[in-house]
C-alpha cells in the first residue's frame, strides 16, 4: 500500500533540475557534458554581501526572526520598491520567504480553493503549474506564440478568464523566453483585468535587472496602480545579486494576503535564515555596481548565443529581451532521424539527443507549456557557451 498522498500523483518533478541531474549522472560516468539545464548566475556573491552575513553571524544575529522577516529586511525591500519601481509600500506590506518559489507557494496556499483556476501564459516557469496543482488549483495554460513575442495579449487574456479564475501569473523578463512587457502592454492587460475584479495578479519580477538593448523595466504595479489591492509583486535577490543559494525571496501585496502568507510561513519553516536576511539588507541597500556588471556580461552572452544559434540550420531563436536563457525553436527537426535511426518525435527527443549525443544538457519546451522548443541557460562563461554551441551544431548537422 502506498503512503504517498494522492495529490502528488499530478505533480511532476522540476524539469530543469531533472536535466541537470541527468548531466551530473553522465559526468559521474566520465562523460564530458556541458550542463545548461539550470539557470543560476555563475558569478560569486558580491563581497560586501558576504561580509554583512559574516558580521551578522559574529554579532549574534543567529536567532529566530519574525515570520514575515526582520524589520530591517522588510524596510530595505520597501525602500527598494520605492527607489527602483515607484511603488509605495510600507514594511507591513512586505513578506520575506525562502526564495521566490516559496513566496508563490505561500500565496497559492493562502488563496486557492479546490478547482480555482490560475491563468499561466505559456511558455511559463516550470514550477507554476505544479504548485497550482499541488494546492488543488487548475492551471489554465494560454499559449502565447512566438509571433506575439511570447507575450500574453488582451484578447487571449479575456478568453481565458472564467468565474473560477483566481490568479493571473505574469513573469517578466520571462523564463524561458526572456520576454519583456512594456508599460503599454501591461496597461492593456490591466484594462481587461479591471472588468474582472475577482482575478488576482501575481507578477514575478525576479529578473528585473537583467534587461538588454537599453530596455527599462516597468513593474506591473507601476503600470496598473488601480489594481494594487489585488496584485502581488514577487521578487528576490537570487538572480540579480548572484545569491541563488542564500534562498531569499520577497513580495509586496495587500495586507490581508501578506498576513495570511506570514501565518503559513510561521507554521511551516518559521522564518528565513537570519543571516541570509542580513545579507539581503546589504544587497538591497548597498552598492549596485555589481548588478550592472552582471547585466552587461549576460547581454554579451546573449549576443554570443543568438549569433551562434542563427548559424545552425534547423534551429531558430528570437533574441531574448532579458533574463539569461535562450528558448530555441526546433520545429524543423521534428520527424527527422538521428544517426542511430531514432526519430525525433518531439522536443523531449531533441533534448535527449543533444544530451546523449551532443553532450549538452537542455530542457525540453514541453516543460514550459509551449513546443517544439528547448531551453538553455546562458548564465555561464562565453568559453563554455561557445563550446556548447559547437556541440549543438555538430549534433544537429548529423540529423537526417
Amino acid at each position: 500500500m502506498s503512503y504517498i498522498a494522492s495529490r502528488l500523483s499530478v505533480v511532476k518533478p522540476s524539469a530543469s533540475m531533472a536535466a541537470s541531474q541527468a548531466a551530473k549522472a553522465l559526468r559521474a560516468k566520465g562523460v564530458d557534458v556541458i550542463d545548461l539545464g539550470l539557470g543560476e548566475p555563475d558569478f560569486p556573491t558580491p563581497l560586501h554581501i558576504i561580509d554583512a552575513a559574516h558580521f551578522a553571524a559574529k554579532a549574534g544575529q543567529t536567532l529566530y526572526t519574525a515570520a514575515a522577516g526582520t524589520p530591517e529586511v522588510r524596510e530595505a525591500v520597501a525602500r527598494k520598491f520605492r527607489r527602483e519601481n515607484g511603488l509605495d509600500y510600507t514594511a507591513d506590506d512586505i513578506v520575506v520567504a525562502n526564495g521566490a518559489k516559496q513566496i508563490i507557494f505561500n500565496a497559492l496556499m493562502a488563496t486557492l480553493e479546490t478547482g480555482d483556476e490560475a491563468i499561466l501564459p505559456a511558455p511559463y516557469f516550470v514550477s507554476y503549474p505544479e504548485m497550482v496543482k499541488l494546492l488543488g488549483g487548475t492551471p489554465v495554460v494560454v499559449e502565447c506564440p512566438e509571433t506575439t513575442g511570447f507575450r500574453l495579449t488582451p484578447s487571449l487574456l479575456e478568453k481565458a478568464i472564467t468565474p473560477r479564475t483566481k490568479w493571473l501569473f505574469l513573469n517578466m523578463p520571462g523564463n524561458p523566453s526572456g520576454t519583456v512587457y512594456s508599460e503599454s502592454d501591461l496597461k492593456a492587460l490591466g484594462a481587461v483585468l479591471a472588468k474582472h475584479p475577482h482575478v488576482l495578479v501575481l507578477s514575478d519580477e525576479i529578473y528585473e535587472h537583467i534587461l538588454f538593448d537599453g530596455r527599462e523595466f516597468v513593474s506591473f504595479g507601476k503600470a496598473c496602480p488601480e489594481l494594487k489591492e489585488r496584485t502581488l509583486i514577487v521578487n528576490g535577490v537570487s538572480k540579480s545579486y548572484a545569491m541563488t543559494g542564500w534562498r531569499v525571496g520577497y513580495a509586496a501585496g495587500p495586507a490581508p494576503l501578506v498576513k495570511a502568507m506570514s501565518t503559513i510561513q510561521s507554521q511551516s519553516c518559521t522564518s528565513v535564515c537570519s543571516i541570509a536576511q542580513a545579507a539581503t539588507v546589504a544587497a538591497l541597500n548597498g552598492p549596485q555596481d555589481e548588478v550592472a556588471r552582471f547585466r552587461k556580461a549576460f547581454e554579451a552572452r546573449r549576443n554570443l548565443v543568438v549569433d551562434g544559434i542563427r548559424k545552425i540550420n534547423g534551429l531558430t531563436l528570437s533574441p531574448p529581451e532579458g533574463a539569461f536563457y535562450a528558448y530555441i525553436g526546433c520545429a524543423s527537426l521534428i520527424g527527422r532521424k538521428t544517426p542511430k535511426g531514432v526519430v525525433l518525435e518531439d522536443d523531449v527527443a531533441v533534448a535527449n539527443y543533444l544530451l546523449n549525443d551532443g553532450r549538452v544538457a537542455s530542457v525540453p519546451g514541453v516543460a514550459y507549456g509551449l513546443s517544439p522548443y528547448f531551453r538553455i541557460s546562458t548564465a555561464t562563461s562565453e568559453e563554455v557557451l561557445t563550446e556548447a554551441i559547437a556541440r549543438i551544431n555538430a549534433a544537429i548537422a548529423q540529423v537526417e
